[in-house]
């Protein structure tokens, strides 16, 4: 019999069967405009740019313990692209509760696996809400493809000869790409890699005992990751609804958060997930939680060459579990804290053996693989991303993004996400809950602003955007 399409990648397949009544795998992203995109250039573009990709305009097709990308015979724009109002003023909560519905309701398996809302009157301009599914790519990709559909310009000269996606993507890369992670070289899966290791050493035996630390090293950590203890149980962590809720704050300068840096002795990270481990403290704090202990975070990890264009999508990401010293109570105590961690683990295998663990877990049977992921969320109580975009303002199809925010689906028992994306000289904070573990979202995005004053405050040097 022949098959029904391309097979699906295994780690692509895992991130599919993930998908759960209490945990959609969707990247939902909110684009505030400064005015409503043109409705024409605006299908041109998705046509001639997010189309491009054939993932999006296939369908999902699963066999047994198998799936398959599928050209959709029928497809069309209009049940992709959607045109809504919001209720009432129109406000920034109407937005919320509008995002919040999105991201709990499932896409249609008939059609390909992604959706887009513009909301053409929203507080004197215009928003775009997108959801994708994850197994279409990860969430570092996607937010490099949605920003390749804006440009530099609200009017851009208009280019002699299409690029091919391959193309068209380097250029975006060079242009507003910028790296703030350590790169590590692409990697298959962990079996492939003891592989091409065991070919090394036959061919080069000089190399064999620099090869066989990197093995000891990657056996190291995933013994590390299984004798984990669990986090322990707050309010981030409990049953959850399936009822998914967003806000997001205010957005920092990020000139200043450079320059708390420099004073500090550290990096904009080091600020940002202090800045993070200090609004989670004072969250919990304010309902009564014990913070004695750190509370650990489960963070995406780049494995795609960032120097290279993106010919294919798919997941090529591990994750790092990082522990947020909410335990500390002194600003400078959480500060070297986390820049500890930020030096551990830029020489750890973690992010190779997570991806080696949904690679083979993609290929053996769903109850194998819910069951590992089961006992991985127990390990985390958030999910955060930190994702550096362009520092200049973008545009699409004529309209000016004023504020681009995303967040990545949870998985298993987590049910919190926080998002930062740096943008045109500004740091966006994002939240994304269960509505069971956080009922109000923006009272925890509220604490990043005071919590950032703070650490200036503690810092004890009036700071200059130049200082």
């Amino acid at each position: 019999m022949a098959e029904p399409g391309e097979l699906m990648s295994s780690v692509d397949h895992a991130w599919l069967r993930m998908d759960h009544d209490d945990n959609l795998m969707m990247i939902c992203a909110v684009l505030v405009l400064e005015k409503a995109p043109d409705r024409d250039r605006l299908a041109d573009i998705i046509r001639t740019r997010l189309l491009a990709y054939d993932r999006f305009s296939q369908r999902v097709v699963e066999q047994g313990d198998k799936a398959w990308w599928q050209d959709d015979g029928h497809f069309h724009l209009d049940n992709h692209l959607h045109y809504v109002g919001l209720p009432g003023a129109a406000d920034e909560p109407a937005l919320q509760a509008f995002a919040s519905d999105l991201a709990s309701t499932p896409l249609d398996h008939r059609h390909p696996l992604w959706t887009m809302h513009v909301i053409e009157q929203y507080r004197g301009g215009a928003a775009i809400i997108v959801r994708i599914h994850h197994c279409i790519a990860d969430g570092l990709a996607l937010v490099r493809v949605l920003l390749s559909l804006a440009d530099d310009a609200a009017d851009p000269a208009p280019a002699h000869a299409p690029a091919p996606p391959a193309a068209h993507q380097d250029s975006l890369l060079e242009r507003i790409w910028h790296p703030a992670q350590v790169l590590v070289r692409r990697a298959t899966d962990i079996g492939h890699e003891l592989f091409e290791t065991a070919l090394d050493v036959a061919r080069h035996p000089e190399h064999g005992r620099e090869m066989a630390e990197r093995v000891v090293a990657m056996g190291k950590e995933l013994v590390g990751i299984g004798l984990m203890p669990g986090d322990p149980h707050t309010a981030l962590k409990g049953r959850l609804s399936g009822r998914k809720q967003v806000a997001w704050a205010e957005p920092l300068d990020l000139a200043e958060v450079k320059a708390l840096a420099h004073a500090m002795g550290g990096t904009v990270n080091d600020v940002l997930l202090t800045v993070a481990a200090s609004a989670l403290r004072d969250y919990l704090d304010g309902r009564g939680e014990s913070t004695s202990d750190a509370v650990h975070v489960a963070v995406p990890f780049n494995l795609r060459p960032l120097d290279r264009p993106i010919e294919s999508l798919g997941n090529q990401f591990g994750l790092v579990i990082v522990g947020l010293p909410v335990h500390e109570g002194d600003h400078h105590g959480r500060f070297r804290a986390v820049q500890r961690q930020m030096q551990a683990l830029k020489v750890s295998a973690q992010p190779l053996v997570f991806y080696g663990m949904l690679s083979a877990l993609g290929r053996g049977p769903e109850v194998l693989e819910r069951t590992a992921l089961d006992i991985l969320s127990k390990k985390a109580s958030l999910v955060m991303t930190n994702v550096p975009g362009p520092p200049q303002p973008l545009y699409l199809a004529g309209a000016r993004v004023l504020q681009p925010l995303v967040w990545v689906p949870q998985s298993g028992e987590v049910g919190v996400g926080l998002s930062i994306l740096s943008y045109a000289g500004t740091v966006q904070f994002g939240v994304i809950a269960d509505q069971a573990l956080v009922p109000v979202p923006a009272e925890l995005a509220a604490l990043y602003g005071s919590a950032f004053q703070a650490l200036r405050d503690a810092c004890g040097e009036q700071l200059s955007p130049g200082g």
